[in-house]
């Protein structure tokens, strides 16, 4: 392709930015730099996390752990509180004079509103929602795969010709590797302007948004239910099992569309991607949306009258039956071995 640019070997620079919420390091920025170390690793490239905070209380160590060779600190009053304004300033100011080929970012409700002003301000490219990322070998080109037409193709985009290559992706949408606690790495404070620390925007407080019994992405076990429920009462009977279970509550978009269960709650692609250690499905057929955002999870566990619901094809233990047989049957059997909520 015309004007395409080829990087020789060795330069590299996969960035990741992460994502700090009151001062602690979110596990979104360990998936994305596992994820970089590994894409780096295919060219002999480098990983450099940017950490921007208010106040970090968490150790950058602990990115270096995960596969950074570098770690851009910046602390500032200004970035207390979310303000786009500012961030996008500092990143900019940063990227502009680092020059990497990649960014990447998690598209959390933060990231997917920086990274689109951040694109157009380095004028370059943004993919949003990634579910898969690679590198072309021949080319070194980022390979940024992300749903289509609702869901139902999977299209994988290149940026041949501006820099830096910009993603974002949905959180656990890749592992978190294991820290390495011998790796070594470098911590850079970089200096910023105090001008780009200037906004038109005042701050004037802060309230956690109610998640109900929680966020379904920090869980390690999650119990859906889908359209085979048949009414939304149905769902106390789950809320019970991943109660004792000590999880939460998921479900599929239709059963949300239908009001049953609040947006919160809705794992796919238009909803949460998790990756919890046991995903429970009862009563979901399995569409390549719903799939999607939950068959990274350990163990799966799918529950379905039909023998050929796709959502057998992915699960490690699937029941063939009634959910409103099986489903109190495993809540009975978990209080008899004196399981507590």
């Amino acid at each position: 392709m015309s004007g395409e640019i080829r990087c020789p070997a060795g330069e590299h620079k996969f960035f990741v930015i992460g994502e700090v919420r009151g001062g602690h390091i979110h596990s979104a920025t360990y998936e994305l730099t596992g994820k970089a170390r590994e894409l780096a690793g295919t060219v002999k490239g480098s990983v450099t996390a940017v950490l921007l905070s208010g106040r970090l209380t968490d150790t950058p160590q602990a990115v270096i752990e995960s596969g950074a060779d570098r770690v851009l600190v910046v602390e500032h009053p200004a970035l207390t509180l979310y303000n786009q304004e500012v961030e996008t300033k500092v990143l900019a100011h940063i990227l502009e004079k680092e020059e990497p080929e990649v960014v990447l970012a998690g598209a959390t409700t933060s990231g997917r509103t920086t990274l689109p002003a951040l694109a157009a301000m380095l004028g370059t490219g943004l993919t949003a929602d990634c579910t898969g990322l690679a590198v072309d070998p021949e080319t070194g080109l980022l390979l940024q795969t992300r749903p289509a037409i609702g869901g139902n193709v999977m299209a994988t985009i290149k940026t041949p010709v501006h820099r830096p290559q910009m993603a974002t992706v949905r959180p656990r949408t890749f592992r978190a590797p294991e820290k390495d606690p011998l790796r070594k790495g470098e911590l850079i404070r970089p200096e910023i302007p105090s001008s780009l620390f200037e906004s038109l925007v005042e701050n004037l407080g802060f309230e956690n948004a109610p998640e109900g019994e929680g966020n379904i992405q920090d869980m390690d076990v999650v119990v859906s239910g889908g359209k085979g429920l048949k009414r939304p009462e149905s769902f106390r009977m789950l809320g019970e099992l991943a109660s004792l279970l000590g999880g939460g509550v998921g479900a599929s978009r239709p059963a949300v569309e239908s009001k049953w269960l609040g947006y919160p709650h809705q794992v796919g692609l238009s909803g949460k991607v998790v990756a919890p250690k046991v995903y429970i499905a009862a009563g979901i057929s399995g569409a390549v949306q719903h799939l999607a955002g939950m068959q990274t999870a350990g163990y799966i566990v799918a529950i379905n009258r039909d023998p050929d619901a796709p959502i057998f094809r992915v699960a490690d233990l699937g029941l063939c039956g009634d959910l409103f047989d099986i489903v109190p049957r495993l809540i009975e059997r978990l209080k008899k071995e004196g399981v507590k909520a």
